[in-house]
């Protein structure tokens, strides 16, 4: 385990995983804690071993919202020039599969970081929302645009405007988790889902990943053309001519990421 001031990294097999570690003041977002995350997403986004990255919490919430304390005095100028929000940008660059196990609070800045992640494991007493309109202020790392392009605009308003939570299971309805657990349950079930997903071949998951990224975004048109042209691009793979020569054989593949 490799230790940083807010947060833990470990690997498991081909698994990286980052642990929030501010328990007490349930995982709370300040700025030194999201630059080493990104760090850590980083270096395990070039380490070849890691296949798969999960993201959990330690404490009884996920992540709840960015340090108020440290962002209350700010003022336009210092946030243009701290240029705010960058690290979250880096965020948006990883191309490895990102998994969320989210606990109790996922709030504010905490639910940016789960909308930043591609699969989201949720126990049952996840809670999750945008408390900012009752701060005066609105979510700024990506929040608004996220959560509307998930659920629509009209939801998406619902929610943004009273500021209120909602828990997992109505985000498992509107498609913001992909699965609902028994707390005691979650991490396990989410570390099995990353180490089979770790078994597939890995420019696969990756170049699949780009494409549904690209498919929010883009026409249909558009993201079709781009879908075919990554599909091409793997046939120039070792991995593919495994996968298609072990499925001739009748045997399972071994993809080695070439």
């Amino acid at each position: 385990m490799s230790n940083y001031q807010y947060i833990f990294t470990e690997i498991d097999d081909a698994v990286g995983k980052i642990i929030l570690n501010r328990p007490e003041v349930l995982n709370a977002l300040n700025r030194p804690m999201i630059t080493e995350l990104v760090n850590a997403l980083e270096t395990f986004n070039k380490n070849e071993n890691i296949k798969v990255i999960l993201l959990t919490a330690n404490g009884r919430s996920f992540a709840a919202g960015a340090d108020i304390k440290e962002m209350k005095e700010d003022d336009p100028i210092y946030l243009e020039k701290l240029d705010q929000f960058a690290e979250w940008d880096r965020m948006s660059l990883i191309k490895k599969p990102i998994i969320a196990a989210v606990q109790g609070y996922a709030v504010g800045g905490g639910f940016e970081l789960v909308l930043s992640c591609d699969i989201v494991f949720a126990a049952e007493n996840a809670k999750f929302g945008f408390p900012e309109v009752n701060l005066g202020v609105m979510p700024g790392a990506g929040g608004t645009v996220k959560l509307t392009k998930t659920i629509g605009p009209r939801k998406a308003l619902e929610w943004l405007w009273t500021g209120e939570y909602f828990d997992a299971k109505k985000a498992y309805e509107y498609g913001l988790v992909n699965r609902v657990l028994p707390v005691e349950v979650l991490f396990d079930e989410a570390m099995a889902f990353a180490k089979k997903v770790a078994t597939q071949p890995p420019l696969s998951i990756r170049l699949i990943k780009d494409t549904v990224t690209k498919a929010v975004d883009l026409s249909t048109y558009e993201s079709m053309q781009y879908e075919r042209k990554n599909f091409y691009l793997l046939f120039a793979t070792d991995d593919q001519k495994e996968g298609m020569q072990a499925f001739v054989e009748k045997r399972q593949p071994i993809f080695k990421g070439k």
